[in-house]
């Protein structure tokens, strides 16, 4: 967490070894186009958060039937692509349907270069190899990369610290280093198969840029009664993140955001520990991280099609 920087509203991130500065609070995709955010509100939002200092856009080839990524696509006109850092990510294992699906988000968020990509949803102990064959997704991720439509290489995972661990282990097999690693990192986090005591060290010591998700798990984490959303935001804050992503769907929530970072003060490990202690009971069993403990946020498991086949030669062994 160096290079930190602020202008009056929002506070500045270098993001790992890019060397990109990037704002500490990053503008959720899967929340600007939620049923109950219409397409005038959404784009209001993005702009809105973009004018008062935001610039880390994440997003997603698969967020709600792909409407995440047109509003969005839609809100960067007029200027205001020149002033994000844009990230989205895809599904696809196999190099086939990765390449096609690169193709779609920048076609919807109208660009002809995406700042960051990311793996989606690496939570799968074969996750990794899959991404990793001689035909699979980071073969079209490097492609694309030589070809100028994306900038950066990363990836997510939502489930087990371990499979993060286990993707930098095959990447590193390969000679690949990833650019960012985005993942979990809540206030319940810390109880139970923790991302930030397994996996953060490794990033910080790699010099990865870390990006923090789910600080409230869309308000699942409130339900504890435990903590408020700035405490939450300040938690994910104080650690060593490059970025904070926020699920923005109202005004509201957006101010919130705005004011946890105008009110953030870095935490001393005592004030960390007490904090923790709220959430110790609640978060022991991942009760409050459903995440971690169902397939309910597991869109691949649910639309499996969206990985493409299976390498060939898996197929081949399996028919032999």
């Amino acid at each position: 967490m160096s290079g930190n920087t602020s202008n009056s509203e929002m506070l500045y991130r270098v993001l790992g070894s890019t060397g990109q500065q990037v704002s500490a609070i990053g503008l959720g995709g899967w929340h600007i186009a939620l049923k109950h955010v219409d397409e005038e509100l959404g784009i209001r939002i993005i702009r809105t958060a973009i004018d008062r200092g935001i610039t880390f856009m994440d997003n997603c080839w698969d967020y709600n039937g792909g409407e995440s990524e047109i509003r969005m696509g839609k809100a960067l006109r007029d200027g205001y692509r020149d002033k994000v850092f844009l990230m989205t990510k895809i599904d696809g294992r196999s190099k086939k349907e990765a390449a096609r699906q690169i193709d779609e988000s920048l076609q919807r968020l109208q660009v002809d270069c995406i700042d960051l990509v990311q793996h989606h949803e690496i939570i799968r102990y074969e996750d990794p190899h899959r991404v990793f064959d001689e035909e699979g997704a980071n073969v079209a991720f490097i492609e694309a990369q030589k070809a100028g439509k994306l900038r950066y290489i990363g990836f997510t995972g939502h489930k087990d610290p371990h499979i993060h661990l286990h993707m930098l282990e095959v990447a590193a097999s390969y000679g690949f280093k990833f650019d960012t690693a985005q993942m979990p990192l809540n206030v319940m986090d810390a109880h139970y198969r923790s991302f930030a005591k397994l996996v953060l060290p490794e990033l910080v010591k790699q010099n990865i840029g870390v990006l923090g998700m789910k600080s409230m798990a869309n308000g699942i984490l409130l339900r504890s009664n435990t903590v408020t959303p700035i405490e939450c935001l300040h938690y994910a804050l104080n650690l060593p993140t490059s970025v904070v992503i926020a699920g923005i769907d109202s005004m509201d929530i957006l101010d919130q955001a705005f004011e946890a970072v105008r009110t953030f003060q870095p935490m001393n490990d005592e004030q960390v520990r007490i904090l923790l202690a709220k959430t110790a009971e609640a978060a022991s069993s991942g009760e409050f991280e459903p995440f971690k403990t169902s397939s309910v946020f597991d869109g691949t498991a649910q639309n499996p099609d969206w990985l493409g086949e299976e390498p060939e030669r898996i197929q081949q062994l399996m028919s032999a």
